[in-house]
């Protein structure tokens, strides 16, 4: 996966901003806040998760798909691709 080393630092950042989120949605609720800033939270939490994945699933295309050396390579890629993105649609 040589497009997540090459963006490795980049990506560690966002998740670390997304453990961030989390921490803060479980204080609101040990604080026991407004329902509604609990779930603003999440929301965040969850665009921020969707971003991610959206950021490393184009990558995936891009170098696994996009640059396969024959079809085989790019059906595989493909078809990993497909179920990674079920399992998160779930």
């Amino acid at each position: 996966m040589a497009h997540t080393l090459k963006d490795k630092d980049r990506l560690i950042g966002r998740i670390n901003r997304l453990q961030g989120q989390l921490k803060s949605a479980t204080n609101a609720l040990e604080n026991e806040d407004d329902c509604y800033k609990i779930m603003l939270t999440l929301a965040s939490c969850r665009g921020a998760l969707n971003g991610l994945m959206s950021d490393i699933m184009e990558e995936h295309i891009r170098e696994h798909i996009g640059t396969a050396k024959n079809s085989k390579e790019a059906a595989q890629a493909s078809e990993e691709a497909i179920e990674i993105l079920r399992s998160f649609w779930k």
